[in-house]
């Protein structure tokens, strides 16, 4: 599995994001994806995550109410859309791929496979 995220980029507080991350056509729809983000000086933690089938997604409880995750298997691709984006959401996100197992998984370690990264700025 390859991924690609993008859709980064300098907001203002309250602005809107969508994140992309992009999967090998052939692995879209075996593969349960996660976001994490780092923020200089931290450690990686879980935003939100989906099952490799689509029908469920786990976030974490403090961006619950904001982001939202989903997943587009003509394109190949699961979105992060993040809404009112607040200065403390500034990081790099990460998207992140396993192939195996029919959960939603929180922890990095879970994860087989990520991508490079997008940088996210949020300015008051």
């Amino acid at each position: 599995v390859q991924l690609v995220e993008s859709g980064g980029g300098s907001v203002q507080a309250g602005d809107s994001l969508r994140l992309s991350c992009a999967t090998s056509r052939r692995a879209q729809s075996s593969v349960a994806v996660g976001w994490f983000r780092q923020a200089p000086g931290k450690e990686r933690e879980f935003v939100g995550g989906i099952t490799w089938s689509g029908s469920r997604t786990c976030d974490a409880d403090a961006e619950k109410e904001r982001f939202i995750i989903s997943r587009d298997y003509d394109q190949g691709t699961v979105y992060l859309q993040m809404n009112n984006l607040k200065p403390e959401d500034t990081a790099t996100y990460f998207c992140a791929a396993r192939e195996t197992g029919h959960g939603c998984y929180r922890y990095s370690v879970e994860y087989e496979t990520w991508g490079q990264g997008t940088l996210v700025i949020v300015s008051s």
